[in-house]
């Protein structure tokens, strides 16, 4: 009996993953063997990174609030030991937004951090 191969399937494989690599450059856009790998490089990029912008935006956090905390006249650490002890839960995406457009309000917070 002939070797069965689905042609059919195979194709359609190929022909997403050269789809998705519009627009890449050169032979990485239409040369299967070369688009395959390159796509593949792509999404162990993107699955990383997915992890590494977490990172970078927290650090960036950090950094807001650092500064606002500064212009208080407390380090990022002591105020962040301040809030805890002062049972003030709230986050730090939340508290750098805050001391970036709503000085006043991260200003409040601060005072009531310092007072507990």
């Amino acid at each position: 009996m002939p070797r069965s191969v689905n042609h059919v399937a195979s194709r359609a494989r190929r022909k997403k993953v050269l789809s998705l690599t519009r627009g890449y450059f050169g032979s990485r856009k239409n040369v299967w063997t070369v688009a395959k790998n390159t796509w593949e490089k792509g999404m162990q990029y993107a699955y990383r990174d997915r992890k590494v912008k977490k990172r970078a935006f927290r650090a960036l956090w950090i950094q807001r609030i650092n500064a606002g905390a500064r212009l208080e006249g407390l380090s990022y650490s002591r105020l962040m030991g301040a809030l805890h002890k002062a049972g003030i839960e709230i986050n730090r995406k939340v508290l750098a937004d805050l001391a970036m457009n709503e000085p006043q309000a991260f200003k409040a917070i601060v005072q009531k951090a310092k007072n507990a």
